[in-house]
């Protein structure tokens, strides 16, 4: 099993990231992925998961509304849209996927398979 993240990069304060995360060996249909992020000094953090359906996501409260977590079976990749980004929002990106099929978890330790992470850095 292999998840490649990448699309991290350089972006002012405003602007707009697509983080993606192209798996290989396990099938988007049968997992739930998510996105975490780490900064300097702190914990990896939950921040937006997708049901193995496709039908649900879940986000968390500091980028609801400014982040989108989508698939795309064919390409078997999932993306991480984010908008309106801001200075605390750089940290490395990494995207993850969890074999249970009931609701999303926010624990980093409840993943199974992990990317080797992209950063995103954004100037104010």
């Amino acid at each position: 099993v292999q998840l490649q993240a990448s699309g991290g990069g350089l972006v002012q304060a405003g602007g707009s990231l697509r983080l993606s995360c192209a798996a290989s060996g396990l099938s988007l249909s049968s997992y739930t992925m998510g996105w975490f992020r780490q900064a300097p000094g702190r914990e990896r953090e939950f921040v937006a998961a997708i049901s193995w359906t496709g039908s649900s996501t879940s986000y968390d409260v500091s980028v609801k509304g400014r982040f989108t977590i989508s698939r795309d079976l064919a390409e078997n990749t999932a993306y991480l849209q984010m908008n309106f980004l801001r200075p605390e929002d750089t940290a490395v990106y990494y995207c993850a996927a969890d074999h249970r099929r009931s609701g999303f978890r926010v624990s980093a330790g409840s993943y199974d398979h992990w990317g080797q992470g992209t950063q995103v850095t954004v100037s104010s």
